[in-house]
């Protein structure tokens, strides 16, 4: 692709991004997916549908800079997965390509027998071999800065901009006379925070079937969903509520603008529909307490409980994962992730188990 021909799509995309992001609150049917984490790629919370894209795209660019949380952080605050996104300025799919540059970048990737920004493959290929061009252009440019943000930069504003200030434009900067400044530079630095929420451990592997087995399985691709205190369900993640004493973080209510899973939701999300636990820890155990397991008993699905009392009293719940070690949502703060059994929650708390 020729210099001139790359810098006015990336000029026609840029001017679409911060557009998408704007029309974010108006953008409905949002994508309901698994999560997914991939050890290959060290990718996680992403749309199992969209992940393998993802790892393709970042496979076939031939750039250093270029990683699958970066296409996850740039698709994420582009579209929130949503495949069928449409915009005020006709922006489409998950990339939010308007009709223009998709005619430069779009190509029949998925080998359906269409072109269409609403396919997640075609979009999330074209959007990668973009950020590609995007990455060697900054690498070549000799410019200061990482080149990640010198690429979100080009994407957002057209690599002229980053041209004309030698780096990432400044936040009085604006692209348009009557857009609001800082659009770029704020832009590149949401996308540049958000990259580390995406990079992550290997998916868990679970051998075996049964209703353990894929309970387990299908919580695994939640790993690294927030925690969000009284959020989530048998659907997916979703804001949650504080309460007199949870729900916060460093002074304010953190759960009702997080999306993500508390302890008993996530495992609630994991049983259903073939098991309809109830909603809360205490509920849980009391649901399955006739099928109690032993500590040397267990087997990966296992639900294991904490309490400060008894059983009334649970606080939190999580799955057992084999090894010794627990899949669970553990607080405010924190993430979806595997630990130790032993320190997961303090040991002198440990109230049992139950098979669901």
């Amino acid at each position: 692709m020729k210099a001139l021909g790359t810098a006015v799509a990336t000029l026609a995309v840029a001017f679409v991004a911060v557009l998408s992001l704007l029309a974010m609150v108006l953008i409905e049917g949002a994508a309901e997916a698994d999560e997914a984490s991939d050890g290959g790629g060290g990718l996680q919370g992403v749309p199992s549908e969209v992940r393998p894209w993802i790892l393709k795209a970042d496979a076939q660019c031939d750039q250093p800079a270029m990683a699958p949380a970066l296409l996850a952080a740039q698709l994420y605050h582009e579209s929130g997965w949503n495949p069928n996104a449409v915009s005020p300025a006709d922006a489409m799919g998950i990339a939010q390509f308007i009709p223009g540059t998709w005619a430069t970048w779009g190509r029949d990737y998925d080998g359906n027998g269409r072109t269409s920004p609403f396919d997640i493959g075609d979009a999330v290929m074209a959007q990668g071999k973009l950020m590609c061009s995007l990455l060697r252009q900054a690498k070549n440019s000799g410019y200061p800065g990482d080149v990640r943000a010198l690429a979100l930069a080009g994407y957002n504003a057209g690599w002229g901009a980053v041209e004309r200030f030698r780096g990432v434009p400044p936040i009085w900067f604006s692209r348009a006379k009557g857009q609001t400044e800082g659009e770029t530079y704020k832009y590149v630095r949401l996308i540049m925070a958000s990259i580390p929420r995406f990079e992550g451990p290997g998916q868990l592997e679970v051998s075996g079937s049964g209703r353990g087995p894929d309970a387990l399985r299908r919580a695994s691709t939640r790993l690294g969903t927030p925690y969000s205190w009284g959020g989530g369900g048998p659907s997916g993640p979703s804001t949650g509520f504080c309460d007199d004493r949870n729900g916060y973080l460093n002074g304010r209510c953190s759960a009702s603008s997080t999306v993500g899973f508390d302890c008993s939701s996530l495992v609630q999300y994991a049983y259903w529909p073939s098991t309809k636990l109830p909603r809360v820890a205490a509920a849980q155990y009391g649901a399955t307490s006739h099928r109690p397991v032993s500590r040397n008993d267990l087997k990966p699905g296992d639900l294991l409980f904490w309490s400060k009392g008894g059983a009334s009293v649970i606080y939190h719940i999580a799955i057992y994962a084999g090894d010794g070690n627990v899949l669970h949502a553990p607080r405010t703060g924190r993430v979806v992730e595997l630990q130790p059994m032993a320190s997961a929650m303090p040991a002198g708390d440990y109230f049992g188990a139950t098979r669901p």
